[in-house]
């Protein structure tokens, strides 16, 4: 029984759709331009900007008064209430589950957010596990959050695979515990040259597919 070592935001569920879908609403409740919604997307990095930092770059352009803690629940809270699991995604993970191989969930991030989402989504009825990096105490590429996620469960890191769409996170983190990996390239090109994935994909259903056939 092999474990299956799956990152969350983007991987198993989509991030940029819910950001996008909230920052939409948040744009439209303070009146600014729909179009700034590509200047929102942009400054949030795909989720790599810090989220005080975020908040003071909307308070800044809009010149609002909110405090910004208020505004960085609102990114935490509106994000969580847009993520959905989609219904393929329980389905992929039932399937491997079946297969005999052992899901388990390593993330990068805070445990309130990150603990929410898999909880109010009801992932955490498709998985053995969770590790998230606040908690940890070690986040993703260090090879130690691989191995407590490995504790967690009761099973040993020979033979497992990893799944997600972070070069340096994800794939870089298999290379440094010398696991095979899947790349979920998300329309882009791989660049990095100290490592490479495994397999490269253009989603989880067939990151999962690409494991079980191995």
């Amino acid at each position: 029984m092999p474990l299956l070592l799956l990152d969350l935001d983007n991987t198993l569920l989509d991030r940029a759709g819910p950001f996008r879908r909230w920052g939409e609403r948040f744009l439209d409740g303070i009146g600014a331009p729909h179009t700034d919604i590509d200047w929102l997307v942009s400054i949030d990095a795909d989720g790599l900007t810090d989220r005080w930092d975020l908040a003071d770059a909307i308070r800044d352009r809009y010149e609002l008064r909110i405090p910004s803690i208020d505004l960085v629940e609102e990114l935490h809270d509106g994000v969580v209430a847009q993520t959905r699991l989609d219904p393929l995604t329980a389905c992929a993970l039932r399937i491997a589950d079946d297969a005999g191989w052992v899901p388990v969930v390593v993330c990068n991030g805070t445990v309130r957010v990150e603990d929410a989402k898999i909880r109010q989504t009801g992932l955490d009825r498709y998985v053995a596990d969770w590790v998230i990096s606040e908690e940890a105490g070690v986040s993703k590429p260090n090879p130690r959050i691989f191995a407590l996620a490995a504790q967690r469960v009761r099973m040993p890191l020979r033979g497992a695979w990893v799944v997600g769409d972070s070069p340096e996170a994800d794939i870089g983190g298999a290379a440094a515990v010398g696991l095979p990996s899947v790349w979920l390239h998300r329309g882009r090109t791989w660049s990095d040259v100290r490592f490479a994935p495994s397999h490269t994909v253009d989603g989880l259903i067939a990151a999962v597919a690409t494991v079980l056939a191995r």
